[in-house]
């Protein structure tokens, strides 16, 4: 691609400009990983204007081993042959540590000394491999996810995170950035090993919502994934080299410009391409209470002509209002709020209700069309026996299986819904028949079994990033 020119993403006035990509396990003259890290440099190295600064969030060499000598020796290819192309006087260049490279006391230290770089502002113990910058009203905490002091990989300090991002309350931005995801990707879930270990996980995130954090950027697991949860986003980006994906077929090797501003946060992932593969400007933007459209009980025709949502680019979201009363204790069959679908016999390719003794909420969506596959789930939390609820729940095209959102009413913070697929609503074709408070009126009828269903839905086109 030389002499090709990648527009990057830009503040919408006052803000910050960036590059985001890590994993790339390479360190190594001759070895795949060098060739696949090469093919993303080259994308990065065509975003104009160039990034102000770049954030590695770990894996940058393959590592694993116990000679320090060829631990330092990969660490030095890495940084003057691999990246020599940047200029780091002028891009400055933030790492954290990860799986492959801090995954020991003495891999620690080599961390430590060969990023001297970086600041030494971390807690006792951490010097070089936690730390935080500050740039203007930018705060960027970077945390040690696998501190062999605390017990290696998936065990993270909160403490001191929690009072760093206190000291830094009058920051307008702030992003924190560990190695290993909070929430697992595209359902390859595992305590410690694949996430950040349960007695770590839940301070860690309050500590992010309780700050107002707007995203923590992570990588590990080998995909491109945005989800959010009590309005924070977890942006996991890991394909800058390593040759495999998680799955693969589906991911693909990446990085992403991206932009914060007083607007929120805008990012383009390009491939090894330069082509533009997801978008994403957040928050959401959906239309005024008065543009929403009331739904009537049984079957009738899609609105907006047949679509649910668009993406992932350009990226529209469709987004339903449910109110009503819950069943009361006891209930556990499914219950309908809205089923839709299209010609033919098979399943709805689309489910919104609640199941189980819990009344859950939760969404089907048919990802693979061919007949006998499976459809894939969504859950929310549970519903309190015969009360109330109003919950609004919303499809994003352009954020993939983190794309099947909910929050309470229409002011809470949105969260994706529980689920372990790598696709989400960008699967869904056009879906010409819904049905509100039924499946399909046959024997498989599924009827809300409460009261007072309400449903209004709107079609929000996104703002292109």
């Amino acid at each position: 691609m030389p002499g090709v020119r990648l527009q990057s993403v830009q503040p919408r006035g006052r803000g910050h400009r960036f590059v985001l990509y890590g994993d790339a396990c390479s360190g190594i003259p001759g070895a795949l990983h060098e060739r696949t890290f090469a093919s993303v440099n080259a994308v990065v190295a065509q975003l104009d204007p160039p990034p102000e600064f770049i954030v590695f969030p770990g894996d940058e060499i393959t590592g694993l081993t116990r000679d320090e000598a060829a631990l330092r020796e990969q660490w030095r290819h890495w940084f003057e042959v691999e990246m020599a192309w940047l200029d780091r006087a002028r891009i400055s260049l933030f790492h954290t540590t990860a799986n492959h490279t801090t995954y020991d006391p003495m891999s620690e230290r080599v961390f430590a000394e060969v990023m001297a770089h970086l600041p030494r502002n971390g807690p006792a113990g951490q010097e070089g491999l936690s730390y935080w910058v500050r740039r203007g009203d930018l705060l960027m905490v970077f945390v040690h996810t696998l501190w062999s002091g605390l017990g290696g990989e998936g065990h993270a300090e909160t403490e001191w995170l929690d009072a760093t991002l206190a000291a830094h309350a009058d920051a307008r931005h702030k992003l924190v950035v560990g190695h290993h995801p909070v929430f697992p990707v595209n359902g390859y879930a595992g305590a410690f090993q694949r996430d950040i270990g349960p007695p770590h996980a839940g301070p860690f995130w309050a500590a992010l919502v309780r700050h107002g954090v707007l995203a923590y950027l992570c990588s590990h697991i080998l995909a491109f994934d945005v989800q959010v949860h009590d309005g924070v986003l977890q942006v996991c980006t890991a394909g800058a080299g390593t040759a495999h994906r998680m799955p693969e077929g589906v991911e693909y090797l990446h990085c992403m410009s991206a932009a914060v501003d007083d607007a929120g946060l805008r990012y383009r992932v390009h491939d090894t391409e330069g082509a533009v593969r997801e978008a994403l400007s957040w928050p959401i933007a959906l239309p005024t209470d008065g543009e929403w459209r009331a739904m009537a009980d049984g079957r009738q025709p899609a609105p907006d002509g047949d679509r649910i949502a668009a993406g992932p680019v350009p990226a529209a979201v469709r987004a339903w209002r449910f109110t009503g009363v819950a069943a009361g204790a006891g209930t556990a069959a499914r219950q309908t709020w809205l089923s839709a679908g299209g010609a033919g016999t098979a399943i709805a390719p689309l489910w919104i209700g609640l199941s189980g003794p819990d009344q859950r909420p939760t969404v089907s969506i048919s990802i693979n069309p061919n007949p006998g596959r499976s459809p894939h789930y969504w859950f929310g939390p549970a519903l309190a026996p015969g009360e109330a609820f109003d919950l609004t729940l919303a499809l994003h095209g352009g954020m993939g299986p983190g794309g099947v959102l909910m929050r309470q009413g229409t002011g809470g913070p949105w969260s994706t819904l529980q689920g372990a697929s790598a696709a989400g609503p960008e699967a869904l074709a056009a879906l010409p028949w819904w049905i509100v408070g039924h499946g399909d009126g046959g024997p498989e009828d599924r009827p809300f079994l409460g009261r007072d269903l309400a449903v209004r839905t709107v079609l929000a086109p996104q703002p292109d990033p």
